[in-house]
């Protein structure tokens, strides 16, 4: 049976929706196990279907050299066919060290896996291309939103403690819990709501869209530029890559940076007055109108329905 090994780059008290469809496609593939650069791995990973966890002698941070040598002892106990991660930096960077020492390729922002052959998009969504492993196991990094997350509560499994310990070179000085939104984080929601150019400044009804929604606030390289929004929110090629299912974009024009970051999105419905606005060529409902007068209109329906 074809062995999984999932790297967790990071592991807090519950899985994240991003860690669970790892879990849920690594068992559709075959028998799983996981590696996390936790000393002490949290009870989150007491998941039906995991049958071995490895994790080194002491917490190793993100950045850190001594990743490729977790990993490399991991793969050489789990003997792995395919290595899973998240489709983030520090997960792609330490998988790529992981490949250099297996003699194997790394495929980036996988949207789904059968058997060896892995399945993304490229050039912001223009092409889709197949691709598989010369040599060695398959490595791969899953896009988030590609594989609906279902996971059931278990026991802990076996946990192997690694001889791997932090190189040094890397030194954690300090670490900040970023003030809670109550929001989805922006890569993993399954509903964007991305304002631009277009609100000029105000993000209030933006926002409360996504909260009718329950999904994550985006934000165009113009509006971060600007001040408007913390660049973290910031959708596109040089910002974050987003694939929800409903992407809603708000006085944003849609020029190629920004369809780069969410042209793969299940569904894009674009609101801008200027209907000559690049956006609607790729968006799949187009309204064109006064942000200021259609979002109000939908979340007054929204809640209409909701009550109803």
């Amino acid at each position: 049976m074809t062995q999984v090994l999932v790297f967790f780059e990071e592991l807090g008290a519950e899985l994240s929706i991003s860690q669970q469809e790892l879990l849920t496609l690594a068992g559709q593939l075959g028998e799983i196990s996981v590696v996390t650069t936790s000393a002490e791995p949290s009870p989150a990973l007491a998941v039906q279907g995991i049958g071995s966890v490895y994790a080194p002698q002491a917490d190793v941070p993100p950045g850190d050299p001594a990743l490729a040598d977790l990993l490399a002892e991991a793969a050489a106990q789990a003997a792995p066919d395919l290595v899973l991660g998240a489709d983030t930096a520090d997960a792609t960077d330490a998988l790529a060290r992981l490949a250099v020492r297996l003699e194997a390729g790394l495929i980036t922002s996988a949207e789904s896996i059968e058997g060896t052959t892995v399945t993304k998009s490229v050039l912001a969504g223009a092409y889709t291309t197949s691709a598989q492993p010369v040599g060695g196991p398959l490595i791969a990094t899953l896009r988030p939103n590609s594989v609906p997350a279902a996971v059931q509560p278990g026991s802990l499994p076996q946990i192997t403690t690694l001889p791997v310990s932090p190189s040094g070179a890397v030194e954690l000085l300090e670490e900040t819990e970023l003030p809670s939104t109550g929001r989805p984080a922006l890569s993993e929601a399954r509903v964007v709501v991305a304002g631009g150019r277009g609100v000029e400044g105000d993000f209030s009804l933006v926002e409360q869209l996504a909260d009718e929604l329950g999904g994550a606030v985006g934000a165009s390289r113009a509006a971060t530029d600007a001040g408007w929004i913390d660049h973290s929110a910031q959708v596109g090629q040089t910002g974050v890559i987003v694939s929800p299912q409903l992407y809603i974009s708000v006085g944003i024009s849609g020029a190629v940076q920004q369809k780069a970051g969410m042209q793969t999105s299940g569904t894009i419905v674009a609101i801008n007055k200027d209907e000559d606005a690049p956006v609607f060529e790729i968006a799949d409902f187009g309204i064109v109108g006064d942000l200021t007068e259609v979002i109000p209109q939908a979340i007054e329906e929204l809640r209409a329905r909701r009550q109803s």
